[in-house]
């Protein structure tokens, strides 16, 4: 049986309290302190009565926490995380300025699965899954570090709709009025696309933003440099956003890193309005970002206008996101890095 607290949505910790002897409301307090208040220790939960932190303890009950191993800085003022969980494994986590806005990016999986060939997390290979806590606790370190967080974005190491559970859990934990009280339109999932729990989220009573890693827009292309959709193909993945979008009513983000001579064309531009054109949604371009795992190119800043130009002009919403972090390898598709090359 799982005994970390923090790991527990309220009515869990509902459930733990009344098995103990305690009134059901004493929960609220534990919920609080640790995603409030961000205590790591059950002695601290000063509310409860002493007997009872006592008792937690005794029955094996604890507040896990992130060790901290490093944190790098770039002159843009991204800053990175390295943290190191329980069994060893690593993690990176990043937070991005923007005037009032403090978005966090966080990761939901030590190393990754998903093999995308454009990725440095891909070449660490999956570990493991990440507990909601291990999720919810990149935010309660980093608030304490640099303040309130205004937006998550579930964009880090790992495919997060692969960890299912633990991060609809975590949403919960986040979003309650209770804890962190992070609104649902403040809270972004990114997936590479797995159709079949796209279609699972739509039936789901709490929904976050939902951004789609889409990056060619023809199958040929997209098999190449993303093998998940050899099994999800684009059909199927639009199919599976339309049914999302038919019972939830609510856009979606398609993310498109460009990558030179490979995915920047004029011909992948206009295929991908025709695509985008389906759907009520709107299109990040995100500048391609090195690391030494891979040897693909940036695209130009000239390419890179000129295909949102073609997509502006089809009449779909586009954003340019250019390079953020990239001096300390934080910037997307570079998580993982360091942990790859730390001498680098």
């Amino acid at each position: 049986m799982d005994k970390d607290l923090k790991n527990k949505t309220l009515s869990e910790l509902e459930v733990i309290a009344e098995n103990l002897g305690q009134k059901k409301f004493v929960a609220k307090y534990i919920f609080t302190f640790i995603h409030s208040k961000n205590t790591n220790k059950i002695s601290n939960i000063s509310p409860l009565s002493k007997t009872f932190r006592t008792t937690l303890t005794e029955q094996g009950y604890y507040i896990s926490h992130l060790n901290t191993l490093k944190k790098f800085t770039d002159s843009d003022g991204t800053i990175k995380y390295l943290f190191e969980l329980a069994d060893g494994n690593r993690i990176e986590t990043v937070i991005l300025f923007d005037r009032k806005r403090k978005t966090l990016c966080v990761s939901t999986q030590a190393g990754c699965a998903m093999k995308c060939a454009f990725c440095a997390t891909a070449k660490l290979k999956f570990k493991r899954n990440l507990t909601a806590a291990e999720i919810a606790d990149q935010i309660n370190v980093v608030q304490k570090d640099k303040g309130k967080i205004t937006n998550v974005v579930y964009m880090g190491m790992g495919e997060p709709l692969l960890n299912y559970d633990a991060v609809l859990k975590s949403i919960r934990i986040l979003n309650h009025p209770q804890g962190k009280n992070i609104g649902l339109r403040h809270l972004t999932v990114s997936s590479c696309g797995i159709a079949d729990a796209i279609r699972k989220l739509s039936d789901e009573n709490i929904r976050p933003r939902l951004a789609i890693s889409l990056n060619a827009p023809t199958d040929t292309l997209r098999s190449k440099i993303m093998p998940i959709n050899k099994k999800y193909p684009i059909k199927a993945l639009i199919e599976a956003v339309r049914l999302y979008q038919l019972k939830t009513d609510l856009r979606v983000t398609f993310e498109y890193v460009l990558i030179k001579n490979l995915n920047d064309s004029t011909s992948h531009a206009q295929t991908l309005a025709k695509l985008a054109r389906q759907l009520k949604c709107n299109i990040n371009l995100i500048e391609y970002n090195p690391h030494p795992s891979c040897k693909f190119a940036a695209s130009s800043k000239e390419t890179i206008e000129q295909f949102a130009k073609i997509l502006d002009d089809a009449g779909i919403e586009t954003t340019i996101r250019f390079k953020k972090g990239q001096q300390i390898k934080a910037a997307c598709g570079q998580l993982g890095a360091d942990i790859l090359n730390p001498a680098t």
